[in-house]
C-alpha cells in the first residue's frame, strides 16, 4: 500500500509531476525562443539596412513584433498535448488554443503588410505630388482590413463550429442592415474609389469647388482636404467630390489674362492708335510668352464713358506667383508709357449739359418772337 499511495503525491489534477515539469519548460523554451528571435531580428535588421536589402530589412522588424506571440502560441499549443485534461474541458481548451494560434498567426501576417507598403513605395516619389501616391498608403490599408476580416471569420468557425458558409450568410443578413445604416459612408469609399480611378487632379494641385478655391492636401478613403486661399482647410466628402464639377486649375498649361485699358472721350483717333500701338510693345514677345499663343490687342468698344482697348495674354508655364510679378511689371509699364505720351485713362464719369451754355444756346423764345414781329409787319402792309 505504501508504494501505490507514495506515487499519488506527484500527481496534480490527473497528472504526472513529469507532465507538468514538461509542459513548463516547453513554455520556457517557447517564451525563451521567441524572445532570442526577436533579438535577433532586432540586430540584423541594421546590417540588412546597410547592404541595401531593405524589404529584408522591413521584414525583419515586423516580425520581430510579433514573433513573441506566435512562438508563446505554438509553445503553449504543443506543451498542452502532454497534460491529461477532462473531457469536460478538451472542447474549451482545444477552442482557445486554436483561437490563440489564429491570433498569432493573423498578427504575424498584419505586420508582415509593411513590407507591402515599403515595396510600393518604391514606385512613389517622396516630392511627388501625385495622386497615385496618396494611393499606396491605401492598399496597405485594404490588405490590413482584409486580414483582419479573415482573423475575425477564421476565429467565429473556431468559436461557433460551424462551416464559413454558413457564418458568413449570417453576416449577409446583418451586413445588409449595416450598410443601409453606413450607406453614407460606402458612398463616400467608392467615391474615393472613382477619385483614385478618374484622378481629376493630384495631391497639391490648385482646384474650384463650386467657386471655393484651393490646394488639394489629402486624399482619403472618407473624405478629402483641401487649403483654401484664406488658409482654411475644406473637408469635402468623397461622394459628393465625385459627383462634383472640378476645376482643375493646376492642370492648365498657361494662364490666360484678359483685361480692359479705357480711355477718354476726347482722345484723338491717332492717340488711340498710338495707346494701342504702346500695349502691343508691351506685351510683344513678353515672358512667359507661349509661340502658339500671341497676344492680342483690339479697340473693341465705345462704352457709355470710355473707349475701350482689350487686351489678351498668355503666361507659360503656370506659376501663378511669377504670373502676378509679371502683371504688376505690365500694369506699371501702361502706367508709365500712357503718363509719358499725355494719354488719360477714362474712370465712370456723368457729364451734365445745362441748356442755355455757350455751346448750346436756347433760341426758341428768339425765333418765336422773331416771328411774333413778321407777322405784325405783314398786317401793316
Amino acid at each position: 500500500m505504501e508504494f501505490l499511495t507514495e506515487p499519488a503525491e506527484y500527481v496534480f489534477a490527473g497528472n504526472e509531476l513529469w507532465r507538468i515539469l514538461l509542459f513548463i519548460v516547453i513554455i520556457a523554451l517557447s517564451f525563451l525562443g521567441g524572445k532570442l528571435s526577436k533579438f535577433f531580428l532586432n540586430r540584423i535588421r541594421p546590417k540588412l539596412e546597410s547592404a541595401g536589402r531593405g524589404m529584408l530589412a522591413v521584414s525583419a522588424q515586423s516580425a520581430s513584433i510579433s514573433v513573441t506571440f506566435l512562438f508563446f502560441a505554438f509553445g503553449l499549443a504543443i506543451g498542452m498535448t502532454f497534460l491529461n485534461v477532462p473531457d469536460g474541458f478538451q472542447s474549451l481548451l482545444n477552442t482557445v488554443l486554436e483561437l490563440l494560434i489564429i491570433l498569432a498567426i493573423g498578427h504575424f501576417i498584419y505586420r508582415q503588410v509593411d513590407v507591402l507598403d515599403r515595396w510600393l513605395r518604391r514606385f512613389g516619389s517622396a516630392d511627388s505630388v501625385n495622386i497615385d501616391d496618396m494611393l499606396i498608403p491605401i492598399v496597405g490599408k485594404s490588405i490590413r482590413v482584409a486580414v483582419v476580416i479573415l482573423v475575425v471569420l477564421q476565429s467565429a468557425q473556431a468559436l461557433s463550429d460551424q462551416p464559413i458558409t454558413s457564418i458568413l450568410a449570417g453576416i449577409g443578413i446583418g451586413g445588409l442592415a449595416l450598410g443601409l445604416a453606413a450607406q453614407d459612408t460606402i458612398r463616400n469609399f467608392f467615391g474615393s474609389l472613382m477619385i483614385f480611378a478618374d484622378k481629376p487632379f493630384n495631391v497639391g494641385e490648385l482646384i474650384d469647388l463650386d467657386g471655393k478655391l484651393g490646394s488639394v492636401l489629402e486624399v482619403g478613403v472618407r473624405t478629402t482636404k483641401i487649403r483654401t486661399l484664406d488658409g482654411h482647410v475644406l473637408t469635402v466628402p468623397n461622394g459628393n467630390l465625385a459627383n462634383m464639377t472640378i476645376h482643375n486649375i493646376g492642370k492648365r498649361e498657361s494662364i490666360r489674362r484678359v483685361f480692359d485699358v479705357t480711355i477718354t472721350y476726347d482722345t484723338s483717333p491717332e492717340m488711340v492708335n498710338r495707346a494701342r500701338e504702346i500695349l502691343i510693345e508691351i506685351l510683344d514677345n513678353h515672358e512667359g510668352m507661349n509661340e502658339n499663343l500671341p497676344p492680342r490687342v483690339y479697340f473693341d468698344n465705345l462704352n457709355s464713358d470710355s473707349l475701350n482697348l482689350k487686351c489678351f495674354y498668355w503666361y507659360h508655364p503656370p506659376d501663378f506667383w511669377k504670373y502676378m510679378d509679371f502683371t504688376e511689371w505690365v500694369n506699371s509699364e501702361i502706367f508709365r508709357r500712357f503718363n509719358e505720351e499725355g494719354i488719360d485713362f477714362a474712370f465712370p464719369t456723368q457729364t451734365i449739359y445745362l441748356a442755355g451754355d455757350k455751346n448750346r444756346p436756347l433760341n426758341m423764345g428768339i425765333r418765336e418772337k422773331k416771328s411774333g414781329n413778321d407777322e405784325k409787319s405783314g398786317n401793316e402792309d
